[in-house]
Protein backbone atom coordinates (compact mmCIF):
# COMPACT_ATOMS: atom_id res chain seq x y z
CA UNK A 1 0.00 0.00 0.00
CA UNK A 2 2.96 2.15 0.73
CA UNK A 3 4.69 1.76 -2.28
CA UNK A 4 1.36 3.00 -4.14
CA UNK A 5 0.76 6.06 -1.98
CA UNK A 6 4.29 6.91 -2.97
CA UNK A 7 3.95 6.52 -6.39
CA UNK A 8 0.84 8.82 -6.20
CA UNK A 9 2.87 11.64 -4.69
CA UNK A 10 3.31 14.85 -6.51
CA UNK A 11 6.52 15.27 -5.94
CA UNK A 12 7.59 11.21 -7.04
CA UNK A 13 5.31 11.62 -10.40
CA UNK A 14 7.31 14.54 -11.15
CA UNK A 15 10.73 12.83 -10.53
CA UNK A 16 9.12 9.71 -12.89
CA UNK A 17 7.92 11.66 -15.68
CA UNK A 18 11.41 13.97 -15.73
CA UNK A 19 13.29 10.44 -15.95
CA UNK A 20 11.49 9.73 -19.02
CA UNK A 21 12.01 12.89 -20.54
CA UNK A 22 15.89 11.73 -19.88
CA UNK A 23 14.94 8.32 -21.18
CA UNK A 24 13.26 10.06 -24.65
CA UNK A 25 15.99 12.47 -24.81
CA UNK A 26 19.17 9.97 -24.31
CA UNK A 27 17.28 7.42 -26.79
CA UNK A 28 19.24 4.20 -26.47
CA UNK A 29 19.75 1.90 -29.56
CA UNK A 30 19.75 -1.24 -28.39
CA UNK A 31 20.25 -2.80 -32.38
CA UNK A 32 23.25 -1.99 -34.48
CA UNK A 33 22.05 -0.14 -38.00
CA UNK A 34 23.50 1.71 -40.14
CA UNK A 35 26.84 4.36 -39.87
CA UNK A 36 26.98 7.71 -38.56
CA UNK A 37 28.26 10.89 -40.88
CA UNK A 38 30.30 12.88 -39.24
CA UNK A 39 31.24 15.31 -41.47
CA UNK A 40 30.83 16.26 -45.58
CA UNK A 41 33.36 18.10 -47.15
CA UNK A 42 32.75 21.82 -48.29
CA UNK A 43 32.75 21.88 -52.52
CA UNK A 44 33.10 17.55 -52.63
CA UNK A 45 31.87 15.36 -55.15
CA UNK A 46 28.75 14.74 -52.51
CA UNK A 47 28.69 18.62 -51.58
CA UNK A 48 29.09 19.85 -55.11
CA UNK A 49 26.81 17.29 -57.09
CA UNK A 50 23.58 18.69 -55.60
CA UNK A 51 23.45 16.05 -53.10
CA UNK A 52 19.76 17.93 -52.25
CA UNK A 53 16.80 16.40 -51.78
CA UNK A 54 14.50 17.84 -54.54
CA UNK A 55 11.35 18.49 -52.13
CA UNK A 56 13.05 20.06 -49.00
CA UNK A 57 16.47 21.38 -50.40
CA UNK A 58 18.24 20.66 -47.73
CA UNK A 59 22.03 18.58 -47.53
CA UNK A 60 23.26 15.58 -45.37
CA UNK A 61 24.35 17.01 -42.20
CA UNK A 62 27.00 16.03 -39.61
CA UNK A 63 26.11 13.19 -37.17
CA UNK A 64 23.33 12.17 -39.42
CA UNK A 65 22.90 8.76 -39.77
CA UNK A 66 22.97 6.73 -43.36
CA UNK A 67 20.89 3.54 -43.77
CA UNK A 68 21.35 2.27 -46.90
CA UNK A 69 23.69 3.19 -49.94
CA UNK A 70 21.50 1.74 -53.52
CA UNK A 71 19.19 -0.02 -51.26
CA UNK A 72 21.94 -1.94 -49.58
CA UNK A 73 22.24 -1.68 -45.97
CA UNK A 74 25.05 -0.31 -44.09
CA UNK A 75 25.86 -1.58 -40.86
CA UNK A 76 29.72 -0.39 -40.34
CA UNK A 77 32.33 2.20 -41.67
CA UNK A 78 34.01 -1.07 -43.23
CA UNK A 79 30.73 -1.73 -45.24
CA UNK A 80 30.41 1.81 -45.66
CA UNK A 81 34.01 2.17 -48.07
CA UNK A 82 33.69 -1.14 -49.30
CA UNK A 83 30.00 -0.15 -51.03
CA UNK A 84 31.41 3.16 -51.90
CA UNK A 85 34.31 1.96 -53.36
CA UNK A 86 32.44 -0.89 -55.72
CA UNK A 87 30.35 1.77 -57.06
CA UNK A 88 31.97 3.26 -60.60
CA UNK A 89 32.62 6.81 -60.95
CA UNK A 90 30.48 8.55 -62.85
CA UNK A 91 27.26 6.60 -61.21
CA UNK A 92 24.35 7.71 -59.16
CA UNK A 93 24.21 6.90 -55.78
CA UNK A 94 21.07 7.08 -53.72
CA UNK A 95 21.40 7.14 -49.91
CA UNK A 96 19.07 6.14 -47.28
CA UNK A 97 19.56 8.14 -44.02
CA UNK A 98 17.80 8.22 -40.75
CA UNK A 99 16.32 12.03 -42.15
CA UNK A 100 15.82 11.50 -46.14
CA UNK A 101 16.93 10.11 -49.04
CA UNK A 102 19.39 11.64 -51.41
CA UNK A 103 20.59 11.38 -55.33
CA UNK A 104 23.85 12.56 -56.42
CA UNK A 105 26.47 11.84 -59.23
CA UNK A 106 29.75 10.00 -57.62
CA UNK A 107 31.72 12.20 -60.25
CA UNK A 108 35.33 11.07 -58.40
CA UNK A 109 36.59 8.67 -56.16
CA UNK A 110 36.19 10.29 -52.94
CA UNK A 111 32.85 10.99 -52.63
CA UNK A 112 33.42 13.76 -49.53
CA UNK A 113 31.18 11.79 -46.70
CA UNK A 114 33.49 10.62 -43.63
CA UNK A 115 31.59 7.91 -41.32
CA UNK A 116 31.97 6.37 -37.65
CA UNK A 117 30.21 4.06 -35.94
CA UNK A 118 26.50 4.39 -34.91
CA UNK A 119 26.16 6.15 -31.77
CA UNK A 120 24.36 3.97 -29.52
CA UNK A 121 22.56 7.04 -27.82
CA UNK A 122 22.29 10.64 -28.16
CA UNK A 123 25.10 11.23 -25.30
CA UNK A 124 27.69 13.38 -27.21
CA UNK A 125 31.24 12.07 -26.46
CA UNK A 126 33.92 15.02 -25.65
CA UNK A 127 37.49 14.83 -26.78
CA UNK A 128 38.95 13.30 -23.59
CA UNK A 129 36.38 9.95 -24.56
CA UNK A 130 36.31 10.25 -28.53
CA UNK A 131 40.25 11.25 -29.19
CA UNK A 132 41.17 13.53 -31.42
CA UNK A 133 42.81 17.08 -30.68
CA UNK A 134 42.30 20.24 -28.61
CA UNK A 135 43.88 24.01 -29.24
CA UNK A 136 44.11 27.21 -27.19
CA UNK A 137 44.22 30.17 -29.30
CA UNK A 138 45.15 33.72 -28.70
CA UNK A 139 44.75 36.55 -30.97
CA UNK A 140 48.17 38.53 -31.04
CA UNK A 141 46.15 41.31 -31.63
CA UNK A 142 43.31 43.36 -29.44
CA UNK A 143 39.93 42.12 -30.21
CA UNK A 144 36.11 42.53 -30.02
CA UNK A 145 33.66 40.03 -29.87
CA UNK A 146 32.79 40.23 -32.91
CA UNK A 147 36.33 39.88 -34.03
CA UNK A 148 35.98 36.53 -31.85
CA UNK A 149 32.87 35.66 -33.65
CA UNK A 150 34.24 36.43 -37.44
CA UNK A 151 37.85 34.28 -36.69
CA UNK A 152 34.97 31.20 -35.40
CA UNK A 153 32.93 31.77 -38.53
CA UNK A 154 36.13 31.64 -40.49
CA UNK A 155 38.24 28.73 -38.30
CA UNK A 156 34.12 26.28 -38.96
CA UNK A 157 34.38 26.98 -43.14
CA UNK A 158 38.29 26.35 -43.11
CA UNK A 159 38.25 23.22 -41.03
CA UNK A 160 34.48 21.93 -42.83
CA UNK A 161 36.61 22.68 -46.44
CA UNK A 162 39.39 20.40 -44.91
CA UNK A 163 36.36 17.50 -44.05
CA UNK A 164 37.41 17.30 -40.38
CA UNK A 165 35.23 15.11 -38.27
CA UNK A 166 32.80 16.45 -34.95
CA UNK A 167 34.58 20.06 -34.78
CA UNK A 168 33.52 22.16 -31.63
CA UNK A 169 34.70 25.82 -31.77
CA UNK A 170 33.89 28.05 -28.74
CA UNK A 171 35.43 31.57 -27.60
CA UNK A 172 36.78 31.53 -23.84
CA UNK A 173 38.10 34.16 -21.64
CA UNK A 174 40.04 34.28 -18.23
CA UNK A 175 38.95 36.23 -15.13
CA UNK A 176 41.56 38.46 -16.54
CA UNK A 177 39.26 39.32 -19.72
CA UNK A 178 41.75 37.71 -21.88
CA UNK A 179 40.28 36.04 -24.49
CA UNK A 180 40.54 32.96 -26.32
CA UNK A 181 39.18 30.40 -28.74
CA UNK A 182 39.04 26.73 -27.98
CA UNK A 183 38.91 24.36 -31.21
CA UNK A 184 38.16 20.30 -30.69
CA UNK A 185 38.38 18.18 -33.00
CA UNK A 186 38.17 14.35 -33.48
CA UNK A 187 40.27 12.07 -35.37
CA UNK A 188 43.22 14.87 -36.21
CA UNK A 189 46.60 15.34 -35.22
CA UNK A 190 48.85 18.21 -33.86
CA UNK A 191 50.58 18.66 -37.49
CA UNK A 192 47.17 18.81 -38.99
CA UNK A 193 45.60 21.38 -36.97
CA UNK A 194 49.06 23.91 -36.47
CA UNK A 195 48.37 23.90 -40.57
CA UNK A 196 44.78 25.31 -40.48
CA UNK A 197 45.04 27.22 -37.77
CA UNK A 198 48.30 28.63 -36.74
CA UNK A 199 48.43 30.75 -39.99
CA UNK A 200 46.31 33.90 -40.77
CA UNK A 201 45.89 32.86 -44.26
CA UNK A 202 45.67 36.32 -46.22
CA UNK A 203 45.67 35.94 -49.90
CA UNK A 204 46.01 39.11 -52.30
CA UNK A 205 46.47 38.62 -55.93
CA UNK A 206 48.37 42.31 -57.52
CA UNK A 207 49.34 43.51 -60.88
CA UNK A 208 51.41 46.36 -61.37
CA UNK A 209 51.33 46.17 -57.20
CA UNK A 210 47.64 46.82 -56.90
CA UNK A 211 45.33 44.42 -55.35
CA UNK A 212 42.88 42.73 -57.87
CA UNK A 213 40.77 40.19 -55.88
CA UNK A 214 41.25 39.25 -51.79
CA UNK A 215 40.76 35.68 -50.65
CA UNK A 216 36.75 35.12 -49.20
CA UNK A 217 33.22 35.11 -50.35
CA UNK A 218 33.46 38.47 -51.11
CA UNK A 219 36.22 38.27 -54.22
CA UNK A 220 35.65 34.78 -54.55
CA UNK A 221 32.40 33.16 -55.85
CA UNK A 222 33.82 29.73 -56.99
CA UNK A 223 36.86 27.56 -56.33
CA UNK A 224 37.29 24.25 -58.58
CA UNK A 225 38.96 21.41 -56.20
CA UNK A 226 37.62 18.10 -57.24
CA UNK A 227 36.63 18.36 -60.77
CA UNK A 228 39.94 17.44 -63.11
CA UNK A 229 39.04 19.23 -65.96
CA UNK A 230 39.92 22.57 -64.12
CA UNK A 231 41.74 21.37 -60.84
CA UNK A 232 45.14 19.75 -61.76
CA UNK A 233 48.62 18.24 -60.62
CA UNK A 234 51.24 18.28 -62.97
CA UNK A 235 54.88 18.78 -64.38
CA UNK A 236 56.34 16.73 -61.57
CA UNK A 237 60.18 16.85 -62.86
CA UNK A 238 63.60 16.66 -60.90
CA UNK A 239 65.97 18.86 -60.96
CA UNK A 240 69.22 19.13 -59.13
CA UNK A 241 68.69 16.58 -56.92
CA UNK A 242 64.83 18.06 -55.67
CA UNK A 243 61.71 16.80 -57.38
CA UNK A 244 58.88 19.40 -57.95
CA UNK A 245 55.36 19.63 -58.82
CA UNK A 246 53.10 22.01 -60.08
CA UNK A 247 49.28 22.70 -59.77
CA UNK A 248 46.52 24.88 -60.68
CA UNK A 249 43.18 25.10 -60.80
CA UNK A 250 40.70 27.85 -61.69
CA UNK A 251 38.58 30.48 -59.59
CA UNK A 252 35.75 32.82 -60.25
CA UNK A 253 35.90 36.32 -59.46
CA UNK A 254 32.67 38.42 -58.27
CA UNK A 255 31.88 41.33 -60.46
CA UNK A 256 33.49 43.65 -58.53
CA UNK A 257 36.62 41.90 -58.57
CA UNK A 258 36.40 41.61 -62.30
CA UNK A 259 35.90 45.00 -62.73
CA UNK A 260 39.20 46.04 -60.64
CA UNK A 261 40.98 43.42 -62.99
CA UNK A 262 39.48 45.63 -65.98
CA UNK A 263 40.63 49.31 -64.77
CA UNK A 264 43.83 47.83 -63.79
CA UNK A 265 45.10 46.03 -67.16
CA UNK A 266 43.41 48.24 -69.42
CA UNK A 267 46.88 50.89 -69.27
CA UNK A 268 49.05 48.07 -69.48
CA UNK A 269 51.46 47.88 -72.49
CA UNK A 270 51.40 44.59 -74.54
CA UNK A 271 54.86 43.24 -75.01
CA UNK A 272 56.26 40.06 -77.45
CA UNK A 273 57.43 36.91 -75.80
CA UNK A 274 60.60 35.53 -77.55
CA UNK A 275 58.29 32.51 -78.19
CA UNK A 276 55.95 35.27 -79.75
CA UNK A 277 53.14 35.34 -77.63
CA UNK A 278 51.98 38.95 -76.94
CA UNK A 279 51.81 39.35 -73.47
CA UNK A 280 50.97 42.21 -70.38
CA UNK A 281 54.06 44.16 -69.38
CA UNK A 282 53.23 43.33 -66.09
CA UNK A 283 52.47 39.88 -64.18
CA UNK A 284 49.74 38.85 -61.96
CA UNK A 285 51.22 37.91 -58.26
CA UNK A 286 49.64 35.96 -55.70
CA UNK A 287 50.62 37.04 -52.22
CA UNK A 288 50.00 34.47 -49.21
CA UNK A 289 50.28 35.82 -45.97
CA UNK A 290 52.19 38.84 -47.80
CA UNK A 291 55.29 36.31 -49.17
CA UNK A 292 55.34 35.96 -52.55
CA UNK A 293 54.28 32.60 -53.74
CA UNK A 294 53.66 32.65 -57.01
CA UNK A 295 53.84 35.25 -60.39
CA UNK A 296 51.78 34.71 -64.00
CA UNK A 297 51.88 36.03 -67.48
CA UNK A 298 48.88 37.80 -68.78
CA UNK A 299 47.51 36.95 -72.23
CA UNK A 300 47.02 40.35 -74.19
CA UNK A 301 43.49 39.26 -74.67
CA UNK A 302 42.90 39.89 -71.07
CA UNK A 303 44.10 43.60 -71.44
CA UNK A 304 41.04 45.86 -70.19
CA UNK A 305 38.47 42.61 -69.73
CA UNK A 306 36.50 41.81 -67.10
CA UNK A 307 37.91 38.44 -66.33
CA UNK A 308 35.59 36.27 -64.49
CA UNK A 309 37.99 33.22 -64.59
CA UNK A 310 41.69 33.24 -63.55
CA UNK A 311 44.07 30.16 -63.02
CA UNK A 312 45.64 29.97 -60.06
CA UNK A 313 48.68 28.06 -59.95
CA UNK A 314 51.53 27.07 -56.86
CA UNK A 315 54.22 23.80 -56.14
CA UNK A 316 55.55 21.82 -53.95
CA UNK A 317 59.33 19.99 -53.85
CA UNK A 318 60.41 16.99 -51.74
CA UNK A 319 63.41 14.77 -52.15
CA UNK A 320 61.05 12.05 -53.91
CA UNK A 321 58.66 12.68 -56.33
CA UNK A 322 56.02 11.01 -54.14
CA UNK A 323 57.08 13.57 -51.44
CA UNK A 324 57.00 16.43 -53.83
CA UNK A 325 53.43 15.29 -55.12
CA UNK A 326 51.99 15.08 -51.44
CA UNK A 327 53.79 18.46 -50.51
CA UNK A 328 51.80 19.80 -53.69
CA UNK A 329 48.38 18.57 -52.70
CA UNK A 330 49.08 19.95 -49.46
CA UNK A 331 49.45 23.64 -50.45
CA UNK A 332 47.04 23.27 -53.24
CA UNK A 333 44.56 22.39 -50.71
CA UNK A 334 45.69 24.93 -47.97
CA UNK A 335 45.63 27.80 -50.75
CA UNK A 336 42.21 26.69 -52.00
CA UNK A 337 40.92 26.71 -48.26
CA UNK A 338 42.21 30.11 -48.12
CA UNK A 339 40.79 31.13 -51.45
CA UNK A 340 37.37 29.90 -49.96
CA UNK A 341 37.08 30.80 -46.15
CA UNK A 342 39.46 34.67 -46.71
CA UNK A 343 42.04 35.40 -43.93
CA UNK A 344 41.37 35.95 -40.14
CA UNK A 345 40.96 39.47 -38.80
CA UNK A 346 43.95 38.49 -37.09
CA UNK A 347 46.89 36.24 -36.44
CA UNK A 348 46.36 33.99 -33.74
CA UNK A 349 49.16 31.78 -31.60
CA UNK A 350 48.91 28.41 -30.16
CA UNK A 351 48.73 28.91 -26.24
CA UNK A 352 47.84 25.07 -25.48
CA UNK A 353 47.69 22.04 -28.07
CA UNK A 354 46.92 18.27 -26.23
CA UNK A 355 46.36 15.52 -28.53
CA UNK A 356 44.19 12.09 -27.08
CA UNK A 357 44.09 8.49 -28.80
CA UNK A 358 40.68 6.99 -29.30
CA UNK A 359 42.28 4.18 -27.65
CA UNK A 360 43.02 5.98 -24.76
CA UNK A 361 39.57 7.39 -24.78
CA UNK A 362 37.25 3.88 -24.75
CA UNK A 363 40.00 2.93 -22.03
CA UNK A 364 38.74 5.68 -19.96
CA UNK A 365 34.88 4.77 -20.84
CA UNK A 366 35.60 1.69 -19.52
CA UNK A 367 37.42 2.65 -16.55
CA UNK A 368 34.85 4.78 -15.83
CA UNK A 369 32.21 2.74 -15.63
CA UNK A 370 33.71 0.35 -13.36
CA UNK A 371 34.76 2.67 -10.82
CA UNK A 372 31.32 4.13 -11.03
CA UNK A 373 29.83 0.65 -10.67
CA UNK A 374 32.49 0.19 -7.80
CA UNK A 375 32.16 3.25 -6.18
CA UNK A 376 27.91 3.10 -5.84
CA UNK A 377 27.89 -0.04 -4.23
CA UNK A 378 30.47 1.46 -1.97
CA UNK A 379 28.18 4.15 -1.21
CA UNK A 380 25.33 2.00 -0.98
CA UNK A 381 27.08 -0.56 1.56
CA UNK A 382 28.54 2.33 3.68
CA UNK A 383 24.79 4.05 4.23
CA UNK A 384 23.72 0.43 5.41
CA UNK A 385 26.22 0.09 7.57
CA UNK A 386 25.39 3.75 8.88
CA UNK A 387 22.13 3.23 9.50
CA UNK A 388 20.87 -0.72 8.94
CA UNK A 389 17.92 0.13 7.44
CA UNK A 390 16.83 -1.12 3.85
CA UNK A 391 14.38 1.27 3.94
CA UNK A 392 16.70 4.21 3.85
CA UNK A 393 19.46 2.67 2.02
CA UNK A 394 17.06 2.13 -1.66
CA UNK A 395 15.75 5.07 -1.73
CA UNK A 396 18.86 7.16 -1.37
CA UNK A 397 20.81 4.53 -4.10
CA UNK A 398 17.64 4.77 -6.47
CA UNK A 399 17.76 9.32 -6.20
CA UNK A 400 21.28 8.65 -6.17
CA UNK A 401 20.93 6.65 -9.46
CA UNK A 402 18.18 8.78 -10.57
CA UNK A 403 20.31 11.87 -10.61
CA UNK A 404 23.01 10.58 -12.89
CA UNK A 405 20.35 9.67 -15.30
CA UNK A 406 19.02 12.67 -15.29
CA UNK A 407 22.34 14.80 -15.58
CA UNK A 408 22.91 12.37 -18.58
CA UNK A 409 19.05 13.19 -19.83
CA UNK A 410 20.17 16.90 -19.62
CA UNK A 411 23.00 16.92 -21.66
CA UNK A 412 21.84 14.47 -24.28
CA UNK A 413 19.03 17.08 -24.70
CA UNK A 414 20.76 20.24 -25.20
CA UNK A 415 23.69 18.19 -26.74
CA UNK A 416 26.52 18.67 -23.76
CA UNK A 417 29.57 16.85 -24.82
CA UNK A 418 30.58 14.20 -22.04
CA UNK A 419 34.37 14.81 -20.87
CA UNK A 420 36.22 14.12 -18.06
CA UNK A 421 35.06 17.23 -16.99
CA UNK A 422 31.75 16.61 -16.91
CA UNK A 423 32.16 13.41 -15.10
CA UNK A 424 34.13 15.38 -12.72
CA UNK A 425 31.09 18.07 -12.05
CA UNK A 426 28.35 14.44 -11.59
CA UNK A 427 30.74 12.92 -9.10
CA UNK A 428 30.48 15.90 -7.22
CA UNK A 429 26.74 17.07 -8.02
CA UNK A 430 26.08 13.28 -6.47
CA UNK A 431 28.48 13.84 -3.55
CA UNK A 432 26.60 16.84 -2.93
CA UNK A 433 23.34 14.25 -3.25
CA UNK A 434 23.85 11.97 -0.78
CA UNK A 435 24.92 14.39 1.61
CA UNK A 436 21.77 16.18 1.47
CA UNK A 437 19.71 12.83 1.97
CA UNK A 438 21.71 12.19 4.83
CA UNK A 439 21.04 15.73 6.06
CA UNK A 440 17.31 14.52 5.54
CA UNK A 441 17.61 10.89 6.90
CA UNK A 442 19.39 12.18 10.01
CA UNK A 443 16.73 14.91 10.45
CA UNK A 444 13.66 12.91 10.32
CA UNK A 445 15.75 10.15 12.86
CA UNK A 446 16.93 12.41 15.32
CA UNK A 447 13.66 14.62 15.92
CA UNK A 448 10.78 11.81 16.28
CA UNK A 449 9.51 13.96 18.98
CA UNK A 450 8.29 16.47 15.91
CA UNK A 451 6.18 15.73 12.86
CA UNK A 452 8.35 14.10 9.93
CA UNK A 453 7.23 17.14 8.15
CA UNK A 454 8.32 19.45 10.32
CA UNK A 455 12.05 17.86 10.35
CA UNK A 456 11.97 17.94 6.57
CA UNK A 457 11.68 21.56 6.30
CA UNK A 458 14.53 21.59 8.43
CA UNK A 459 16.94 19.42 6.61
CA UNK A 460 16.30 21.83 3.42
CA UNK A 461 16.66 25.09 4.90
CA UNK A 462 20.61 23.16 5.15
CA UNK A 463 20.04 21.84 1.74
CA UNK A 464 19.22 25.15 0.12
CA UNK A 465 22.22 26.96 2.44
CA UNK A 466 24.74 24.41 0.57
CA UNK A 467 22.38 24.81 -2.58
CA UNK A 468 23.57 28.49 -2.95
CA UNK A 469 27.21 27.72 -1.90
CA UNK A 470 27.74 25.41 -4.41
CA UNK A 471 26.52 27.49 -7.16
CA UNK A 472 28.36 30.34 -6.12
CA UNK A 473 31.89 28.48 -6.04
CA UNK A 474 31.18 27.63 -9.75
CA UNK A 475 30.52 30.50 -11.11
CA UNK A 476 33.72 31.66 -11.43
CA UNK A 477 35.04 28.59 -12.77
CA UNK A 478 32.75 29.20 -16.07
CA UNK A 479 34.98 31.89 -16.89
CA UNK A 480 38.21 30.26 -15.20
CA UNK A 481 40.86 28.31 -16.74
CA UNK A 482 40.35 29.67 -20.42
CA UNK A 483 37.12 28.01 -20.49
CA UNK A 484 38.18 24.25 -20.15
CA UNK A 485 36.66 23.86 -16.77
CA UNK A 486 33.18 25.11 -18.06
CA UNK A 487 32.09 21.62 -18.47
CA UNK A 488 32.71 20.88 -14.62
CA UNK A 489 31.04 24.10 -13.17
CA UNK A 490 27.83 23.75 -16.03
CA UNK A 491 27.36 20.27 -14.95
CA UNK A 492 27.76 20.65 -11.46
CA UNK A 493 25.38 23.17 -11.11
CA UNK A 494 22.84 21.33 -13.33
CA UNK A 495 23.41 18.37 -10.91
CA UNK A 496 22.31 20.26 -7.99
CA UNK A 497 19.71 22.34 -9.65
CA UNK A 498 18.07 18.65 -10.55
CA UNK A 499 18.36 17.58 -7.03
CA UNK A 500 17.11 20.18 -5.27
CA UNK A 501 14.35 21.21 -7.74
CA UNK A 502 13.38 16.82 -8.25
CA UNK A 503 15.68 14.63 -6.80
CA UNK A 504 15.50 16.36 -2.79
CA UNK A 505 12.09 16.60 -2.68
CA UNK A 506 11.18 13.09 -4.13
CA UNK A 507 13.30 11.62 -2.04
CA UNK A 508 11.89 13.63 1.42
CA UNK A 509 8.31 12.57 0.29
CA UNK A 510 9.91 8.86 -0.30
CA UNK A 511 11.51 8.79 2.95
CA UNK A 512 8.26 10.45 4.76
CA UNK A 513 6.23 7.67 3.95
CA UNK A 514 8.17 4.57 4.58
CA UNK A 515 9.06 6.33 8.00
CA UNK A 516 5.94 7.65 9.21
CA UNK A 517 4.04 5.33 11.69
Amino acid sequence: MKIKKILKHPRVIILIIALLISLFAINHQFTKEGVTISSVELNSSAYDSGLRTPSTETSLTSREKILEINDQKINSPEEYLSLVNQIPTNSTLTIKTTKDTYLFLKDSEDIGISVKEAASSNLRKGLDLEGGTRVLLSPVDEVSDSDIQDIISVMENRLNVFGLADVNIKSASDLEGNKFIVIEIAGTTKEELKEIVAKQGKFEAKIANQTVFIGGEKDITFVCRTDGTCSRISNCQENNGQNFCRFEFEIALSDAAATRHQEITKEIPIVPTPSGQRILNETIDFYLDDQLVDQLQIDASLKGQKATRITISGSGTGLTQEQALKETIKNRERLQTILITGSLPTKLEIVKIDTISPSFGASFINNSILIGIIATLAVGLIIYIRYRSLKITIPIMITVLSEIYLILGFAALFKNNLDIAAIAGIIAAVGTGVNDQIVITDEVLSGKSEPIKKNIKKAFFVILAAYATTVAAMLPLLRAGAGLLVGFAVVTIVGVTVGVLITRPAFGAIVKELLEE
